[in-house]
């Protein structure tokens, strides 16, 4: 039987490197090793990887695609606005989109990016669109996050969003039971991702326990129904 700690009582708590007014990092820990959100959605798309086969679109670029989905894809897009930092080979918008044809890709990636829009009810729908019967989207949002102010000086960054929200945005398109939601993350693990601390500085245990009170990040599988309606 597992040991609950004990909490210091008040005027005792030794908050040591923590008890600061700025972050360690504004990079998200991109510059002290894997960035915590990172280590999540790594190991989502790796236990999914299966998915990533056929014609597959990934938002933003495709690191994801070449990564987990090796020989198995046939076809690899990158689906984003037109901006100096992209290189997408659709350029679109996910919440007006009507160019790119319905029932298009095998699989969909799309991580950390939809809490950028703000119609993201919208975006959802275009993703649901546009994936083929019977295709996969493989996707994870933000429960927890600090600003990230590139995004928000440029286009806004609106969202977070907790397992339920996700529930209930995917499972409205999808089908509720088409959709696998699962949320990572605990106390000791928000914290940390607050102050722009990576994953290496957390044990694996630390990385994994989960804390159903403090959602860090958000991962969703959803897949098309084959059935017409």
């Amino acid at each position: 039987m597992e040991q609950k700690q004990a909490t210091p009582i008040v005027g005792k708590v030794n908050l040591g490197d923590l008890r600061r007014l700025e972050p360690l990092t504004r990079s998200f820990g991109y510059d002290r090793g894997q960035p915590i959100d990172r280590y999540y959605i790594n190991k989502f798309l790796s236990q999914h990887s299966a998915d990533i086969s056929g014609h597959v679109v990934e938002i933003g670029d495709d690191r994801y695609t070449r990564r987990f989905g090796g020989s198995r894809v046939s076809q690899s897009d990158v689906l984003d606005q037109d901006h100096p930092d992209s290189s997408p080979t659709i350029i679109a918008d996910l919440t007006n989109a009507d160019h790119v044809p319905s029932d298009s890709f095998d699989c969909i990636i799309i991580t950390q990016t939809l809490h950028f829009i703000y119609d993201v009810t919208a975006a959802v729908r275009t993703l649901h669109r546009i994936l083929k019967p019977g295709g996969v989207l493989l996707g994870s949002l933000p429960s927890l996050s600090p600003i990230c102010r590139y995004d928000m000086d440029r286009w806004g960054d609106y969202w977070r969003l907790t397992s339920a929200a996700v529930q209930r945005l995917f499972g409205d398109l999808f089908g509720p039971t088409n959709v696998e939601v699962e949320a990572h993350g605990n106390v000791l693990v928000a914290t940390a991702f607050l102050y722009g601390m990576c994953a290496e500085e957390l044990t694996v245990e630390e990385l994994d326990f989960k804390d159903r009170d403090f959602e860090a990040l958000i991962t969703v599988r959803g897949v098309k129904s084959e059935v017409v309606v």
